[in-house]
């Protein structure tokens, strides 16, 4: 069975959408079972489902989202505290009190929620290490199609 467009070209796999995603993510959400399992602290993805088994190890989301979310955060929070300095010219406790706990909380769930969603999107769209794939199978099916 070959799953073929007019074109000749096999199917994509159908890409998840972005809301549950993101949903998934936010609630820590297993990608296979959609038990509330993915995270065993704030930001540690726990070794495997308790429910389902699956394992959370063999997912490279590594700790790239880290430095984008720091800067995309951080830009938006300085621009915020500008602002809100020229609007109220506050004292520099004030800044304090309100923009460091802010920072640090957004960071920190902004990192859970992108790490959980590069693994659903990776568990979803079977991503794998590059060169990883065994290709020789998929060789014999062609071979075996043809004939």
């Amino acid at each position: 069975m070959n799953n073929l467009h007019d074109s000749g070209l096999p199917d994509e796999p159908p890409v998840p959408a972005a809301s549950s995603v993101m949903k998934s993510a936010a609630l820590g959400e297993c990608p296979r079972c959609g038990a509330r399992t993915m995270f065993s602290g704030l930001v540690n993805f726990a070794d495997t489902c308790g429910k389902c088994g699956l394992d959370y190890a063999s997912f490279n989301v590594g700790d790239g989202p880290a430095a984008f979310l720091t800067l995309a955060i951080g830009t938006v929070l300085a621009v915020a505290a500008i602002v809100f300095d020229q609007a109220f010219h506050p004292p520099f406790w004030v800044h304090a009190i309100i923009w460091v706990p802010l920072t640090a909380i957004m960071v920190v769930y902004g990192l859970r929620v992108a790490k959980g969603a590069l693994m659903v999107v990776e568990f979803r769209r079977d991503a794998r290490e590059a060169g990883s794939r065994d290709v020789e199978p998929a060789r014999h099916e062609a071979d075996e199609s043809e004939s």
